[in-house]
């Protein structure tokens, strides 16, 4: 069964049976980015859920705990590149599976274009203490190019990349948080365990910020074909990242805020947060270690979004989706080079044009990454919607896996209504231009996707049986190692 399982992942002509769990679950660490939290964007969080944001991460840990055992349901049982797009169209059918497809597609590209934006400027801000200043332009491309190689070369050499460099940082960030705490005498801040000034509605305002914090986990369902033993390492990946990188959040949010409190500073406002603390404990170098460390993790990040947004165009092309070149496999290096080229090139080309417009590099970042939560949300809901649905099919469905999808969609109505605001409410107030506009660009990108599926299959219907068919046979090359 084994020698036949591997057989069929060839066919797709990426590299089988490569990546370890760890490697696997470097890729959806690198894509949430952990330690760009709380070495600059804590602050913004802090300012939402105050005494609170320990526990805005901790209710978003649990959310997602739901919505990755839901994920969880189909990736013990199969395993492909195309990441949650075949997952739906197995429970939802062709054209939630689309819809799925293309909010994932922006969703990395946009965390990638993001990401490579805080790459930018936060590498301009380190190297001009040393009298170097490149244009943003150039930052930007030596970020995407880079990426790019590793991508286009080896997923194992883009997986020990994300591993190292990731863990690399949120090491040295753990360190760090540990000596603050100590210089605090270990100390237990009761204005934060207590919820002091806390509100419902600043704890769930927070918590829209908290989820794009953590989105991104599910990514490492895109290297199906890759992982070693794919039905065990990806769902243990999934639910691991999410708990690790929650654990992360609450104990470095708790000791940061302590820290910022015992200063009698004002974290709001503090955009390298940990640079200020190791400033306050003479020990300044470690805090330029950790914003290197931090700048890092930024190039793991573009770097995890242009393997599961290539590997999804790399499906959906061999599903008739796209033009069929997409869908080629690299002879020697075995990654889907022509779809990571092309991804590479417009996760480069939209910051860049923005950059062109005299638009700042961090304010762009601010825009895509508000886009991009759009279409993680999106999926969250679907896969949550899909998963009950399959499992009724397959007549394994349990009282406790409705439950699961209850949860998970309920929990995702929190960040849902805090990005779109409801009119006159104080909770989820309507958020300022031009952020009130990027619910509808997200809805026009849908409807044009959407509508272009719909107007493919009417041409060819046979679009929608070879797509049906291609994740039948994924599935079913699984179905007789599915553990129970």
């Amino acid at each position: 069964m084994k020698k036949k399982i591997e057989s069929h992942q060839s066919a797709h002509g990426l590299k089988p049976n490569c990546l370890s769990f760890g490697e696997v679950l470097a890729q959806s660490f690198a894509v949430i980015a952990p330690t760009t939290i709380p070495a600059s964007n804590i602050g913004l969080i802090v300012a939402l859920s105050g005494n609170g944001t320990w526990l805005s991460f901790l209710i978003g840990l649990i959310g997602l705990v739901f919505v990755s055992i839901n994920i969880n349901q189909f990736a013990s049982r199969s395993a492909s590149p195309g990441s949650l797009y075949s997952y739906i169209v197995k429970g939802l059918g062709p054209t939630a599976g689309v819809i799925c497809g293309w909010s994932l597609v922006l969703a990395y590209l946009f965390t990638g274009m993001s990401v490579l934006c805080g790459f930018a400027n936060f590498s301009s801000s380190l190297i001009g203490h040393l009298g170097i200043h490149p244009s943003s332009i150039t930052l930007l491309a030596i970020g995407a190019g880079i990426a790019w190689y590793a991508a286009y070369k080896d997923i194992q050499l883009s997986a020990m990349a994300m591993l190292w460099l990731e863990g690399a940082s949120i090491v040295l960030i753990a360190v760090l948080c540990i000596i603050i705490w100590a210089s605090c005498g270990f100390a237990f801040d009761m204005s934060q365990l207590t919820l002091e000034g806390v509100t419902p509605g600043s704890v769930a305002t927070g918590l829209v910020l908290v989820m794009f914090a953590f989105s991104g986990f599910e990514s490492a369902t895109s290297l199906g074909d890759e992982a070693k033993q794919p039905l065990k390492t990806i769902p243990r990946s999934v639910i691991g990242s999410v708990i690790l990188a929650g654990l992360f959040y609450v104990s470095t949010t708790y000791i940061q805020v302590l820290a910022f409190h015992s200063a009698g500073a004002d974290i709001t406002h503090a955009e390298e947060p940990l640079g200020f603390l190791s400033q306050k404990l003479g020990m300044g170098w470690l805090g330029e270690i950790v914003a290197f460390g931090a700048l890092f993790s930024f190039f793991a990040c573009i770097l995890g979004c242009i393997n599961p947004a290539a590997r999804i165009f790399f499906l959906m092309a061999r599903h008739g989706l796209f033009h069929s070149k997409l869908g080629a496999a690299h002879s020697s290096n075995k990654t889907p080079h022509i779809a990571v080229t092309m991804c590479s090139l417009i996760m480069f080309l939209v910051p860049a044009v923005m950059a062109l417009f005299q638009i700042k590099l961090f304010e762009s970042m601010g825009y895509l990454g508000a886009i991009c939560s759009y279409g993680f949300l999106t999926v969250y809901v679907l896969i949550s919607l899909a998963a009950p649905v399959y499992l009724h099919k397959i007549r394994k469905l349990r009282q406790q896996d409705v439950v699961f999808s209850v949860l998970a969609i309920a929990f995702m109505m929190i960040p849902i209504l805090g990005s779109l605001g409801i009119p006159g409410s104080t909770m989820f107030p309507v958020p300022e231009a031009p952020y009130n506009l990027f619910p509808y660009l997200f809805l026009l990108y849908i409807t044009l996707t959407c509508g272009w599926f719909i107007l493919k299959r009417l041409r060819s219907p046979r679009t929608v049986a070879v797509m049906l068919q291609g994740i039948e046979e994924i599935h079913a090359r699984y179905s007789n190692t599915e553990k129970l």
